[in-house]
Order: C-alpha cells, then structure tokens, then sequence
C-alpha cells in the first residue's frame, strides 16, 4: 500500500514539477514538440472519475494527434491530423465539438523521429513486439501513428455512462464491439515505460479510425497481411493534468488495478 501511494504520489510530483520547469522556458511554454500533455490518470479512469476537465478546443492547443475518451466515458477519443472524432457505441464517428470535455486524453504535437516499414501483423500482441521492437528507447513516452490497409480490425466503444459511475471494468461490461474486414486506416496511440503505471498505460495503448473516418474505436485486435508504416515521436517532456477528483486514486491504494487495466485493454 505504501509503496503504490508513494508512486502515484510521485508520479503527480513529476507532472507538476514539469510544469513548473515550463514555465521557467522563454515566453513562459511548454515546448511545442517532444511534449506529452495528459488529462487525468489511467488510475482514475479505471476507478469511474469520468466528468470531462478539460475542452476538446483546449486539447487542440496542446496537440495534434492522440487518444482518450469524453465526458460520461461517451464512446473512444480519436485526434488525427489535428481534427477529433468520437467513435460511439451506436457504431457512429461522429467530429467531437470544441466544447466538448474529456476526463482523460493524452495527446502531443506529432513530429515523427523515426518511420519504419511493419511485416505482416497476425495479432495484436504480435503488432504490439514489433512496435516495441522497434522503439528507440523504452524508457521515454512514445506517440505512434501506423497507416495502412488491414484485413480485421477489432475495436470497442462503450456507451455513456450515467451517475453514481461504475468502475471502468464495470462499464465496458456494456461496451459495443465491432469488427471490420478489409479496412485501411490508421493506428494511434501511446507507448508508456513501466514507471508510469498508475498515471498511464504501461506499453501500448492503441485506438483505430477508418481512412473514410465512419468506423474507430478502442483497439482489441488486429491483423494485416500487408506491410504498414509505423512512425514514432519521442516524448522528453510530459505534463499531467490532475484529476479533479484526486481522492478517487487514494481511496483504493492498496488495490493493485493491473487485473482490471488488462481486462479494460485487451478485453480479457
């Protein structure tokens, strides 16, 4: 119990020493590159903190690219190109309103450090070694981006959930799933060193949207036949926005959520 305490405590420690050396930087910025910026922590996701903080418009400013979910967990957080979308659980993908909140997203202002070309994906977890495989260190906070043309693609969305919130691992129990044949698309998510467990998703945390932006979701499974284009940026700097219900994280401490992250990420 102590132990896991004083690692969520340092991990809020290190988000708010970050933004205190930011504010030391000319013109008083963050730098635009190499910057996660983060809403909440998985941790209290999965503990049912789901009331948006912070504008979808305010996201925009910190980045262009990234993941998350929205205000009431109402379906999965695509941002690609600068534009995000909300995948539902009616199946729909709709462009989220720059009033919108989300209660967790992690984003970044996508400038690839490194491209490479993936071998034929059989499954998740084999995409997921070849991704870390290939990452130039595992030690740092990683955005990736893969396009491509994929033969199935299994993603999730859960539908909005309503007060008192259940847990996360309750809430998905209703979640939609849908299964796409023949798709081109792309993958975009964050890689996590396993020092961020609490505050984000250790490894790889991976969300899909179809090229023609009518299908995305939560990624459960995946398989390509064909060569894909993998592109990484490293992260040297991450800013994590407290919950605005820290207590959600404290009041279960000495629970390990591991079993309930697994079950939330793969779906199993």
């Amino acid at each position: 119990m102590e132990s896991r305490a004083s690692l969520v405590a340092g991990v809020l420690v290190l988000a708010l020493l970050v933004i205190g050396l930011s504010s030391l930087m000319p013109g008083g910025e963050p730098p635009v590159y190499d910057q996660l910026y983060q809403v909440s922590t998985i941790d209290a996701l999965l503990e049912g903190e789901y009331n948006g903080t912070v504008t979808i418009d305010e996201l925009g400013r910190r980045g262009d690219t990234g993941i998350g979910t929205f205000h009431r967990l109402d379906g999965e957080l695509v941002m690609l190109d600068g534009v995000v979308y909300q995948a539902l659980a009616t199946g729909e993908v709709v462009r989220a309103s720059p009033d919108q909140t989300t209660p967790y997203a992690a984003v970044n202002r996508f400038r690839p450090d490194c491209e490479f070309k993936l071998t034929p994906i059989s499954n998740l977890s084999a995409l997921e070694t070849q991704l870390t495989d290939l990452l130039p260190s595992r030690e740092l906070f990683t955005m990736v981006r893969v396009d491509g043309t994929f033969d199935y693609v299994k993603v999730r969305a859960p539908p909005a959930q309503d007060l008192p919130y259940p847990r996360l691992v309750d809430a998905i129990a209703k979640q939609r799933i849908a299964e796409l044949d023949h798709v081109q698309g792309t993958l975009v998510g964050t890689f996590s060193p396993e020092t961020a467990q609490g505050s984000s998703v250790p490894g790889w945390h991976l969300h899909f949207i179809s090229g023609d932006r009518r299908s995305g979701g939560h990624l459960l499974e995946v398989v390509s036949k064909e060569s894909t284009k993998a592109q990484f940026d490293e992260l040297f700097f991450v800013t994590i926005k407290p919950p605005a219900g820290s207590s959600v994280i404290l009041k279960n401490i000495s629970q390990n959520l591991s079993s309930d992250l697994i079950a939330v990420e793969k779906g199993r």
